[in-house]
Formats: structure tokens, C-alpha cells, sequence
């Protein structure tokens, strides 16, 4: 099988990890970027090394679709631990396993410490559970791999607890824009759903009452959906069974071939199939197919399932991002729930590098929506992020003015990071747990030296980050921190993004003219040739 260009990275850089000696490192991939396919290389080539290897997963469909992709790709065959199933006597190098099987004490106990070389976690965004860490702590010294879809940040601190490194993450922009992934297209419904009154449960909202503020509005969206979704084979996400069966029912009489599943469900594989062949064009479920399911035809998907849990909601979403012969573009149905306490996940939160820019997109999308307009992701991100950038200009403007009173050698870090525009250092959120710690003397004395203000830089991460930056500024030529804070104190704008040589001359010019700027000039409008 043919790797695409990514998985090839990924594979190496997972094996890069390990051979450097980080024994604990993630995969991040977007649903439908074929995750399955990169562990199943993978684990090829750890077998080529004469090891035995672990697949851990919470659910049955994701182990057998583990073991399925692992035979189609590589040959390897698998032996399993499940339920009555048992490895232990098979001369399989691969073995699949469910963690509720594996944790329990009888099971683990036939398995010397030693036994796995790797661990592969199918779903790593459960692995900090006390069942995965029974296990993985009875395996301690395997090497290990997890693999989750893109994280919030949430999930990646959680993760970095247990977690070395990041191996590598491919970005859903990334992925949609090199042709790999369906585009999307956000439409936020001018429906007000009321969740105010709805309770918290480990973490997130009460299905239960989550299930009970929706019923009043199943009629109305149901309604909304025959505007925008007649033609489209969709998936909705709702908060219970009864609720997915209730709207099933509601749809089917507004003319969709609504069909429901749940866990419940005798036929469900006959009423998936029958979905895939046509015969139904809505599948109502209560969060049955967030994981382990894949119907690439999807081309809508509706999330009745409010939810603050990015990982999530992504998985939701990622039912239907998957490429298809005719298929143009996913239609994304978002709604304005209303709560008082807690920030929701938006489709602006799949793509948005940081919160700033996740918030705008909401408000553009939501003015869009109003307007019965649905708006491409990418281009929505790129009007948000300019958005955010003259909003944070406007604010530095001021910052600014009001330093000019403070004659200070050194630039302050936020004010050098707004000046070139660098979302990721303005919004970084260390990890892993070297990048929690203080900086170090050397990390502290080399931002001085570059000319930026370390004070107010407290952590190694943020310390590395700005160092590597800078450094790459300097081989690409461009303005130096001194250059920047000396050209802004004279008004001129988005000076990050000017070389070195076209600084150095304006600074010249300016100095010849008694540190004025030159007759003539307009430093707010000005923009550098070339």
C-alpha cells in the first residue's frame, strides 16, 4: 500500500521518537486522514524487529477495524483479547486487545511485564483513564503509541502528563487544503435553544437534560432542515435514544427517510447498509457513531448534542469530512444554544489556531447564518484572523502610546509577538513537562541578547519557542526585535514583517533627519516596496 506523503512522515517521525529514547509519543490525525493505516505501518515494522505489539481499544468495532486494516495493509494477522477471547498461546506478533478485558487483574497477570515491545492506543484521548493506566503501567517498559484526532488543548495538557512528545499532528486546514478532506461549510441556524437550565456531568452537559431543553425544539429544527438538507445524506447527533427516536419520527414526516440506531438496535448493521445504499437519507443516533463508523457519502451533519469537548465534537464532525466521488463539501448545521456559564464547541473551533480567532469566526458565521448564508471554514478563519489582528493592532496602538513614556533597551515578548503576528507564541500553552518548568539562565540570557525582555516569560516552552523563532528570523533576514521597538516608537506599522535591510535604511533615514521622521512621510500608511 502507498503511503500519502503525510502518513510516510508520520511513520518516521514515530520511529525517530522511540529511537531517540522518548518511549511515550502521540499521533495526531484528523478523522479520516487514516490513522488505522499509519499504526498498521507502524507496527510492520516493529514486527520486521522481531517484536510483539499491543493494540488497546475501549470499543469492539475499533478493534476489529484495527485487525481488519492490519491484514489489508501489511498482512499482518491478529490474535485477540476480548471477552472469552484469549492470545495468551497463539504465535500472532500482533494482538488486539479491549482494555476492560485487559485491565482486570486475572488477565493482565498471564502477561509477563516484559511481554509487548509496543502498545498501540486506538482513541489516546481515553488513555489517562485508571483502566488504560492499569495496563500501560503493567507494560511500562513498551514503547508507546497514541493516536487521537486533533485535541483541544484541554486534551493535550491531559495528555502531556502521560505523554513524552508529539510525534507529529497533521491539522484538518492542513489536510482540507492539500485535497485529502472534504471542505466545510459552517451554517449557523437563527434558532435560540435555551440550555440555561442545564446541568453539569463529568465535565460536559447532562444528556439526560440535555435531552429534555431540546425537545421543544425538534419540530423547528426539523423544519429548518428540510430548507437546508433534502437533498443531503446527514447524520444528527442527539443527546438520547428517545430523543433521536422521537426526531426520526418528526423528520420522516416531513418527508425525509429519517432511520435511528442506538446500542439497543437488533438490525443496526441491515439499517447502516441500507443507509449506504440510499434507502434512508437521515441517520439519527445518540452519540452510537462517534467512533469505529464510516459512511464517506456523508455530506451533512447536524450536532443536536451540544458540547465543550472539542475532541468531541470533532468526532462528530468527522463522520462526514471523508472524500467522495461527486461529493463538493460538507454542510455543517451549528445552532445558537444559549447558556449562561459555559463556551461551546462551534465549527470555528475545528480549524481556529486560538481562542481569539475561534470567537470571531463564531460572530461572522452567526451574522452569516442570519442571513440563511453558509460560510466556508478556511475563508472564515482567514477573514477572522485579519479581524483579530486589527483589533489587536488597535489595542497595540494604545499599548504603544502609552509606552512611549517608558525609554526601555529591551522589547517586551507580547509586544514583539503582536508586532509580527505570531498566533502561536501570543496563544502557547505548554504540554509536556519540560515545557512547564522555568527557563533556564542560558534560555534567559539569549532573549536579552536578541533583545527582547525576559521577565515576563515563565516557561522553558515559551522560552524555546521565541528563541526558535527569532533564530529563524535571523536566517530569513528579517527586522530585529531593536529594529521593531525603535520604527513603531515612530508609528510605523506591521514593522515584524519588514527585512532587516529595508528597517536598517528607515532607521538610517530617520536618524539623518534628527531622529524625525523624514518630510513627507506617513508612517501609519506606509508600506515598504518589495
Amino acid at each position: 500500500m502507498q503511503l500519502r506523503p503525510y502518513q510516510q512522515e508520520a511513520r518516521e517521525a514515530i520511529q525517530r521518537e522511540w529511537s531517540e529514547g522518548k518511549k511515550r509519543t502521540l499521533l495526531v490525525l484528523p478523522t479520516g486522514c487514516g490513522k488505522t493505516i499509519v499504526f498498521s505501518k507502524v507496527i510492520e515494522d516493529r514486527v520486521r524487529e522481531g517484536e510483539r505489539v499491543l493494540v488497546l481499544a475501549h470499543r469492539g468495532e475499533l478493534l476489529d477495524q484495527a485487525s481488519d486494516k492490519l491484514e489489508k495493509s501489511t498482512g499482518l494477522k491478529t490474535a485477540t483479547e476480548k471477552a472469552e477471547q484469549t492470545s495468551v498461546g497463539s504465535f500472532f506478533r500482533v494482538v488486539v486487545g479491549s482494555v476492560q478485558t485487559m485491565q482486570r487483574e486475572k488477565r493482565l497477570s498471564q502477561f509477563p511485564p516484559d511481554y509487548f515491545d509496543t502498545i498501540v492506543v486506538d482513541e489516546a484521548h481515553h488513555c489517562i483513564s485508571d483502566g488504560y493506566q492499569r495496563v500501560l503501567q503493567h507494560f511500562e517498559q513498551s514503547n508507546v503509541l497514541g493516536v487521537t484526532a486533533t485535541p483541544d488543548r484541554g486534551d493535550m495538557r491531559n495528555l502531556g502528563t502521560y505523554f513524552e512528545s508529539l510525534a507529529y499532528e497533521y491539522t484538518l486546514p492542513k489536510a482540507i487544503k492539500e485535497g485529502f478532506l472534504s471542505p466545510i461549510k459552517a451554517l449557523t441556524i437563527p434558532l435560540k435553544l435555551d440550555l440555561s437550565a442545564v446541568k453539569q456531568q463529568a465535565g460536559d452537559f447532562s444528556t439526560k437534560d440535555l435531552g429534555t431543553a431540546l425537545d421543544p425544539y425538534l419540530y423547528q429544527i426539523a423544519d429548518e432542515m428540510a430548507k437546508h438538507c433534502k437533498n443531503r445524506k446527514s447524520v444528527v447527533f442527539l443527546p438520547l435514544v428517545k430523543t433521536s427516536k422521537k426526531f426520526r419520527d418528526i423528520l420522516n414526516e416531513r418527508g425525509f427517510r429519517a432511520a435511528e440506531v442506538n446500542g439497543e438496535s437488533k438490525d443496526r448493521a441491515e439499517i447502516l447498509e441500507d443507509f449506504e445504499n440510499d434507502k434512508y437519507n437521515v441517520l439519527c443516533n445518540s452519540m452510537l457513531l462517534t467512533e469505529g463508523w464510516d459512511s464517506p457519502a456523508v455530506d451533512c451533519i447536524v450536532v443536536l448534542r451540544p458540547t465543550k469537548v472539542r475532541s468531541l465534537y470533532s468526532q462528530m464532525v468527522g463522520r462526514g469530512t471523508r472524500l467522495f466521488p461527486g461529493k463538493e463539501e460538507l454542510l455543517l448545521l451549528d445552532f445558537l444554544w444559549h447558556t449562561e456559564r459555559h463556551e461551546l464547541c462551534h465549527p470555528a473551533h475545528l480549524i481556529a489556531a486560538t481562542d481569539d480567532v475561534a470567537k470571531k469566526m463564531t460572530e461572522n458565521i452567526e451574522e452569516a447564518g442570519a442571513e440563511g448564508i453558509a460560510l466556508d471554514l478556511e475563508e472564515a478563519e482567514a477573514q477572522a484572523e485579519k479581524d483579530v489582528v486589527a483589533e489587536r493592532e488597535e489595542a497595540l496602538a494604545k499599548q504603544l502610546a502609552e509606552m512611549r513614556k517608558r525609554k526601555r533597551k529591551l522589547v517586551d515578548p507580547l509586544q514583539f509577538e503582536m508586532s509580527i503576528q505570531a498566533e502561536d507564541l501570543t496563544s502557547y500553552v505548554p504540554s509536556f513537562g519540560w515545557e512547564m518548568g522555568p527557563p533556564s539562565d542560558a534560555q534567559l540570557k539569549s532573549l536579552e541578547k536578541s533583545g527582547i525582555l525576559p521577565d515576563t516569560v515563565d516557561n522553558a516552552g515559551k522560552a524555546s519557542l521565541l528563541l526558535e523563532r527569532l533564530d529563524r528570523r535571523r536566517r530569513e533576514g528579517l527586522a530585529t526585535p531593536k529594529q521593531i521597538r525603535i520604527l513603531e516608537r515612530y508609528n510605523f506599522r506591521n514593522v515584524g514583517t519588514w527585512s532587516f535591510e529595508v528597517s536598517s535604511k528607515m532607521i538610517s533615514r530617520i536618524a539623518a533627519s534628527g531622529w524625525r521622521v523624514p518630510h513627507g512621510l506617513s508612517p501609519a500608511q506606509y508600506v515598504p516596496e518589495g
